[in-house]
Order: structure tokens, then sequence, then C-alpha cells
């Protein structure tokens, strides 16, 4: 096999020990925790309200286990024993603070930067125009200010996916990561508190694994951008439908969570498996072969597949 499958580890707050117990051969590269948003330039300019809201959100989390400094020294230290690539992780929704920061993940090492657009809008003013604008304008603003590949972390609530991920692109982006899972609260009933924790998928979830998967299918072939598939990622199975699917990484932050990072060669070794039982010389050779473009039926895609899947339901 002339390639080896392009499987990324989402590794959030991983040691140093395990970073190089990973190696080489078992995953593409790392991508550290994002910054936290509440570090930044709080006076950067930014559409009323936005930053405010962005530091709601996150306020509940209280404090965070990283400093700015602690936060780049987790981006240096790696970089002699870990031969795979690091990429660094901002969270931001303005300009600013950002490039400051996203200027020190560069400085520290970084060979990539993932812009993580974790933005819940909650005020009524703010249009989905003036979200589109922010985020295609920090784009374009970060590209400016430092060479590192950008890639783009979004949600999928826009109006139209596919013309973001063409302003983006247009902006300055390298890759889009789809998608970010925003963290739910719930309710505890008894002592009437809201309750925030994250949600990982796990291989009883599958349908974490569609809608990523049905967006990048889309997107394959119509954006100049590299895709990266991020939830729902546990096995071999999974990793190859997001190849498939052509996704060029497969992201799996929960599945190394929940059974430890001695599942990356393991998942490999399978795919490796699965490419020579059905005569693939490469994850080239697969990738995109799923996607609309590719496929014999294009319109499973769209409101056809809706159709079809409601007559398909159990009587």
């Amino acid at each position: 096999m002339s390639e080896r499958p392009d499987v990324v580890a989402a590794l959030a707050g991983a040691t140093r020990a395990a970073n190089a117990a990973a190696g080489p051969e078992a995953a593409l590269a790392e991508l550290t925790r994002a910054l936290p948003p509440l570090l930044g330039d709080r006076e950067a300019h930014r559409p009323p309200g936005a930053l405010k809201a962005g530091e709601r959100q996150f306020s509940v989390c209280g404090v965070f286990l990283l400093t700015p400094d602690q936060y780049l020294d987790h981006i240096r230290k790696p970089k002699e024993p870990v031969k795979i690539p690091i990429i660094g992780s901002l969270n931001g929704v303005s300009s600013g603070g950002w490039i400051k920061y996203a200027r020190l993940i560069e400085e520290a090492g970084a060979d990539a930067l993932e812009l993580n657009m974790y933005f819940v809008p909650t005020d009524p003013d703010i249009s989905g125009g003036q979200i589109e604008d922010m985020f295609a304008e920090l784009v374009s603003d970060v590209k400016r200010t430092v060479s590192l590949p950008i890639a783009v972390k979004l949600s999928p609530f826009f109006t139209s996916i596919p013309h973001m991920a063409k302003r983006l692109a247009h902006a300055g982006a390298d890759a889009l990561v789809l998608f970010n899972r925003f963290y739910q609260p719930d309710f505890d009933l008894e002592t009437l508190d809201v309750i925030t924790r994250p949600e990982l998928s796990t291989l009883q979830t599958p349908q974490a694994l569609r809608l990523p998967l049905t967006w990048i299918a889309i997107l394959y072939g119509r954006v100049r951008l590299d895709l990266a598939l991020t939830s729902g990622v546990h096995c071999a199975e999974d990793a190859l439908k997001a190849m498939m699917a052509g996704a060029n990484v497969a992201m799996m932050a929960s599945e190394l969570i929940l059974n430890g990072i001695d599942r990356l060669p393991v998942i490999r070794a399978d795919m490796i498996r699965w490419m020579e039982e059905h005569e693939y010389a490469s994850v080239a050779q697969m990738r995109g072969s799923m996607s609309q473009q590719a496929v014999a039926f294009p319109a499973a895609f769209e409101r056809a597949h809706y159709m079809r899947a409601i007559m398909n339901l159990p009587q």
C-alpha cells in the first residue's frame, strides 16, 4: 500500500509521554486542545454583544486548565520527542487578541493552526450575515498574520454550509473541520441547576458520524479546501467511511479519551487489512468515491433521500 491511512488523533490535553507513544506510524498529527476565548483581547472590534456572549458561554467552566504560557509550553515541549506534526487550536470569534495568540502559537513551533469557531449567538440583534462576516474577517486577519496552514472548525448551524465554506476559502482558509459539537446544557430537576458536561460519542452512538459524513460528501470537489471529519469516528469502518466521503482527515478524540491511545495502531491495522481485502492500493484511491459527485444516485444526499427513508420505515 503506497499511502498510510490518514488518521488524525485529536488528543485533548495528552501528556508528552502519551504523545511520544503515538508515534509517526499511528497518527498523522496531534491537535492540541483549544486556547480558551477569555484569554483574548476583549476590546477587539466585533459585532455588538458577540464576544460578550462567547464569554458568558465559557464562564460556566470557572477556571481553565492552562494559562496562555502553559498552553504555548504544551506546544513546544512535544516537538522534539514527537515526530508527528503538532496543530495548535485557537478559540476565537473576533480579531485583535486572537491575532496575537495565533502568532505566539506559530512561534511556539506549531505546524498548523485550527481556528475553533465555538460561538453560540444568543443576541437577537446579531444577524446570520454579521456572524458570517465576522468569521470570514477573522480568518482573513489571521491568515495575513501567520504563515501556518489554517483550518477552520465550524458548527453545522449555517443557512448554507457550502456558501460559508466558499467564503472561508476565499478568506484564506486551507481546510475545514466538520463539525463543532456545541455542549448543550441539561437541567437538574432536584437542585434546579443547569448542568454542563461534555458528551462523548461512542460505538453505540453511530448517528454522531452521519452529519459530518453527509456534508463532507456534499462539499468534496466543490470547494478548494482539505476536509477533516470530527465526531463519531471510533473504528476502522468509521475512518474508511470518512475517506470515502472525501475527508483528508478523520479525527477521533472521543475514542482515545474513552479507550486510550493504544487504539490508534489497532485502527490503522484494521484499515490496512480492509483495504487489502478490497484491493485498494492507497487512501487516495478511495477518497471521495462515495461523495455526492461520485455516487450513482446523487439526490440521496438531498430531499429524495428523505423521501426514500420515509418509505422504508417499518410498517
